[in-house]
């Protein structure tokens, strides 16, 4: 009999033998940026997260770096007027995502600012391309995302993450990139599943779509390979990190996606939903929240990501998890 009992005695060993341990280095912290003055918006459907005007983004940002949390992941929320059906507004150079990267590379050098680039913020429609008739047109929207990572590169993004699940949408960022002679590097949201888990993020984002659903773009959850073969697309096209969104109910995706791309730094996303569904059970005193969180997060780790996208962030490292 092979005994395993003395690997678990007491706190102690456990944490002895414990040989995975998120950290704040980990993280990538998501913003969601608002314009105005001294504004910071309350989200009811994401407990304890808002939504920050630039000038008060500076506690917040004060209070990340102390933690030792250095990357951030930013979301431009603009007002339904500023909306068009070709999303426009993504791409002005002085765009409220664009602002915020420059606020932060002038009073924050340190942080490594990560840029989410799709058109579904910007969309009178709320889809994340362009349309014909009611249908999604990949490669026309190609070249607006394109437009829309290099005005936030130009800005002095570090990282720009496309998120449209449009095929061929790195290679067309990275194109525009290195015409443009600049170095960004590009986070791709490879693996992103048509989810029910995005809810309370379209909501703080104000990006639902006016009509039908994502399911013709992002991938069909049923599937078992598609998401590995999305991922070496993009790692061809261009890609330097890649991501898994969600990340609990993909766990198997994440560890395959580890294995079979070990030289690519895989990042991925403990969504609205998965964040919100703890939190709100939490807070109806069904789990522990702290023990809870610890748990979803560590697992996320230990299925091979090396950098975890969570709303938690601040909390885990602040709580000393």
């Amino acid at each position: 009999m092979k005994r395993f009992r003395p690997y678990r005695t007491d706190a102690a060993t456990r944490e002895q033998y414990a040989d995975v341990q998120v950290q704040a280095p980990d993280f990538i912290y998501p913003l969601f940026i608002v314009e105005g003055k001294n504004q910071q918006q309350i989200i009811n459907t994401l407990p304890g997260v808002f939504r920050f005007s630039i000038d008060r983004l500076s506690d917040e940002l004060a209070e990340i770096t102390a933690l030792g949390i250095s990357k951030v992941l930013l979301f431009g929320v603009i007002d339904d007027a500023l909306k068009n059906p070709e999303g426009t507004a993504g791409y002005d150079p002085d765009s409220l995502v664009c602002r915020t990267v420059r606020f932060i590379k002038r009073y924050f050098p340190q942080i490594t600012v990560f840029t989410d680039v799709c058109l579904c913020e910007y969309t009178s429609h709320g889809h994340c391309g362009l349309l014909h008739g009611e249908q999604i047109d990949n490669d026309s929207t190609l070249p607006v995302l394109a437009r829309i990572a290099l005005s936030h590169a130009l800005a002095g993004a570090d990282f720009v993450a496309p998120s449209a699940m449009m095929d061929g949408q790195v290679q067309a960022i990275r194109e525009a990139l290195t015409s443009a002679g600049l170095r960004t590097k590009i986070l791709s949201y490879s693996a992103k599943y048509a989810s029910s888990f995005y809810g309370p993020f379209r909501d703080a984002a104000g990006s639902a779509p006016s009509f039908g659903d994502r399911k013709s773009y992002q991938m069909d959850y049923r599937t078992r390979d598609q998401g590995l073969a999305e991922i070496a697309a993009d790692i061809e096209e261009g890609a330097d990190w890649v991501m898994v969104k969600p990340a609990q109910t993909y766990l198997d995706i994440i560890q395959r996606a580890a294995v079979a791309f070990p030289k690519t730094p895989l990042a991925a996303y403990q969504v609205s939903g998965e964040y919100a569904m703890l939190k709100n059970a939490a807070e109806s005193h069904l789990l522990n929240e702290e023990q809870a969180f610890k748990e979803s997060l560590t697992a996320i780790k230990r299925a091979g990501a090396q950098y975890i996208i969570s709303y938690y962030a601040k909390e885990f490292i602040r709580k000393g998890l």
